[in-house]
């Protein structure tokens, strides 16, 4: 699974981070640093449950 974050949507909820600590990182002000990332096995759960979080939809899932 591969997660890709849009930084021109991300307006610093931080609710992926909340939801997926050990998937979404936040730098200083809240926003995600992921651009595009591979989700290690076992956290394709946190991976999901921080993308349905995101208010904006900054973030998609791909397989």
């Amino acid at each position: 699974m591969r997660v890709q974050v849009d930084p021109s949507l991300c307006v610093g909820h931080g609710r992926c981070n909340a939801d997926g600590p050990d998937v979404y990182q936040l730098d200083d002000s809240g926003y995600c640093t992921i651009a595009n990332a591979v989700v290690s096995v076992g956290l394709e759960r946190q991976a999901r449950d921080g993308a349905a979080a995101c208010p904006e939809r900054a973030i998609s899932l791909s397989e």
